[in-house]
């Protein structure tokens, strides 16, 4: 066993398979059959035919360079007998005829290294001054010159230069061609989406490290720039880091050649250089400005006409951009959305979107699944638990893959100020973080995110997460605007806009379509809780136009009212009816009175039976175990109300988990109390409403 010569690894012989492409051969044997097939060998001249042309390989064997190998025409070839040049054995036939290809590194300079191919020795590493004095053997640069009777001069020579003169000249010629070879071996400027029309060129790149992984070989560094990432392997010795002073992050200088590694482009490292200061400033800038530049979506077009998309068209713009500028970036997109069938639909618009992109950038197959991922939440809440899962699957992805830190898209989410946690632990990491959220934006959390996009921070507008999600979709992605159409119209549980209903008209789905569909992703909402399981959704969502719509909805909306009905029917037998301080308030017992981890969640079933009984009570509260839900229309303060219960029963420790989502929780030990107290603080609360 030996060492590769290029990483180090063990091999049988000099050079591993994966490098044998980077090393020429000095060929010693005198039989055609000892050549090795796919090697690049070393050759001289010998001489032109109609068909291409002839190439010696060492002493005894010569092969056949066809011209359709050559990516010129054969008689534009510079070459003379005994002319070195580097070629590839493609082919060995049974008659001994040799078949030839190009090598495009016609210097070797430009080989990692190089090795002799002697068949009763073996390979060994080519002696560079042997080598020199066969090439020079070769092309005769050593021989004497032929000593002979002076030609006679001609009439043209008669009054030309003397004859030491013109032999200056001549001697000056080999100086000039040196010159003329001297800029091939300079680095050229480039930038990556270049990068597949010069390979075999020695290029320089600028960008930052987006990341450095170790193999058993070369250090891989992952450069982006702004037109692209491309990798850039660097060897100091097998499994040895190279350039251990460069970190992901960092603004770099890397020259080398550009190659094709199955089927890749690769940059072999030369040199590497971290760049600081104005170097630094300047490529910083570049690439900021080139990037935000391509992901910019052009000018704002709301699906319809709504003032409430229209006061948040730069917020909207600037998500999209986010997230285009992620897709171009190659950094994975993480969508934590609602578990509400508004939530589903919102972030499936901005999936939907942005999926294409990700194929077109990063290619088919997998790509898809490794840059894109869905992740329902429980309620609203973007709470410790879901980022410190997410921070770890982060994390993980990044050691063990090389992944760039993800950008963090909250839907219908994150808008309270119990998220805010959740969003500090992630800026620690330098996460990015944008939320799109239809509600009411609570203190503090703008601050704590990169970009926020709520019409409440401009007015008194009321809308859905749908509305805006389908709009930063429709940016994000102008080709699948009218696949979103029907979306929004399917977020409204009632009273959709006119022009919403009437877009999804045009998209070819009716009042009942959408009604069939918003039931059909609430049900599959609930059992897929913390899954994204895209594609069914995706199915129910953006059925084939031309078949049934809502075919695959029908059947499972059925299921919806039925188990819908069901539940109703149990609960309003079960309502308890509450008048304190003048104030009706509804009381179910949850615990009793539904059926626990089946269809339909709390939430959903508290929502309908407040919406069929909110004419008759101010408020409707769900008692379960350890947690109380609070529905009502009047804008009761959740955290107000939590506050005097908490007063009334101080050992119940009530605490806000959810102020929008109208969740507080409370010790199992003390739930009578808890419960006692949340009524009479109701009360309290909505008599205040009235009076005001």
């Amino acid at each position: 066993m030996g060492s590769c010569i290029i990483c180090g690894s063990s091999v049988d012989g000099r050079v591993c398979e994966l490098h044998e492409e980077d090393v020429v051969f000095e060929f010693r044997g005198t039989e055609p059959d000892e050549l090795t097939p796919n090697r690049y060998y070393r050759g001289t001249v010998d001489g032109y035919a109609e068909f291409g042309i002839f190439v010696d390989i060492g002493d005894s064997v010569t092969g056949l360079l066809h011209k359709s190998e050559l990516d010129q025409r054969l008689d534009s070839m510079d070459f003379d007998p005994g002319d070195t040049i580097f070629v590839q054995v493609q082919n060995v036939r049974d008659n001994g005829n040799v078949d030839l290809g190009w090598s495009i590194r016609q210097e070797k300079s430009r080989f990692r290294g190089a090795l002799v191919d002697d068949p009763d020795a073996g390979q060994e590493l080519l002696d560079e001054e042997e080598s020199a004095d066969e090439q020079e053997q070769e092309t005769g640069s050593d021989s004497e010159p032929d000593i002979g009777e002076p030609e006679p001069v001609s009439q043209s020579q008669e009054g030309s230069e003397p004859e030491t003169e013109a032999k200056a000249e001549d001697d000056s010629e080999p100086e000039a061609e040196e010159d003329s070879e001297e800029p091939t071996a300079e680095f050229e400027q480039a930038t990556v989406d270049h990068l597949d029309e010069l390979v075999g060129e020695r290029v320089r790149l600028e960008g930052e490290i987006e990341t450095a992984r170790q193999t058993s070989g070369p250090t891989v560094f992952e450069l982006r720039d702004e037109t692209g990432t491309v990798e850039c392997a660097a060897f100091e010795e097998a499994g040895v880091r190279a350039y251990p002073e460069v970190d992901e992050g960092d603004i770099v200088r890397i020259e080398g050649e550009v190659e094709r590694r199955r089927g890749d482009i690769q940059v072999e490292t030369e040199a590497l250089v971290i760049l600081t200061d104005e170097e630094r400033d300047a490529v910083t800038e570049r690439m900021e400005e080139a990037v935000v530049q391509r992901a910019r979506p052009a000018e704002f077009e709301p699906l319809t006409d709504d003032p409430a998309v229209e006061a948040v068209a730069e917020p909207i713009r600037d998500a999209a951009t986010a997230i285009r500028r992620a897709v171009i970036e190659g950094r994975p997109i993480v969508v934590r959305h609602a578990g509400t069938a508004d939530g589903y639909a919102a972030s499936s618009a901005i999936e939907r979107a942005t999926l294409p992109l990700i194929r077109e950038e990063h290619g088919a197959g997998e790509a898809e699944y490794h840059y894109f991922d869905r992740r329902p939440l429980e309620g609203s809440v973007y709470d410790m638990n879901d980022a410190t899962k997410d921070i770890t699957t982060m994390l993980q992805n990044r050691d063990r893959h090389g992944e760039t830190l993800p950008l963090f898209v909250f839907v219908g989410a994150g808008g309270s100020a119990e998220s805010i946690d959740g969003f500090d632990l992630l800026d620690t990491y330098d996460a990015r973080r944008v939320v799109v959220d239809e509600r009411t934006i609570e203190e503090g959390v703008a601050e704590a995110v990169d970009i926020l996009v709520s019409p409440t921070l401009e007015g008194d507008y009321e809308t859905t997460a749908t509305v805006l999600g389908a709009t930063v979709g429709a940016h994000v992605n102008p080709d699948v605007r009218t696949e979103l159409g029907h979306l929004p119209a399917v977020s409204f549980w009632e009273d959709a806009p006119d022009q919403y209903t009437a877009l999804a008209a045009e998209t070819g789905y009716s009042a009942d379509d959408t009604r069939k569909l918003r039931e059909a992703v609430a049900l599959e909402a609930f059992y897929q809780s913390y899954e994204d399981k895209r594609e069914l959704i995706s199915d129910l969502l953006f059925a084939d136009e031309a078949e049934d719509p809502v075919g695959l909805a029908e059947h499972i909306s059925e299921q919806f009212r039925t188990r819908l009905e069901s539940e109703i029917e149990t609960a309003e037998a079960n309502l308890e009816e509450r008048t304190v301080d003048g104030e009706t308030i509804l009381v179910l017992d949850t615990d009793s009175y539904t059926h626990q981890y089946e269809f339909p969640p709390e939430p959903l079933l508290l929502d309908e039976l407040f919406r069929r009984h909110r004419d008759d009570a101010g408020a409707l509260i769900g008692v379960a175990t350890d947690e109380a839900y609070i529905r009502s229309q009047s804008g009761v303060d959740i955290r107000g109300v939590a506050e005097r219960a908490g007063e009334n029963a101080p050992g119940a420790a009530l605490d806000v988990r959810g102020a929008r989502d109208g969740r507080i929780e409370f010790l199992s030990g003390k739930r009578d109390a808890a419960r006692e107290a949340l009524i009479e603080a109701l009360a309290e609360e909505l008599s205040a409403l009235q009076a005001a």
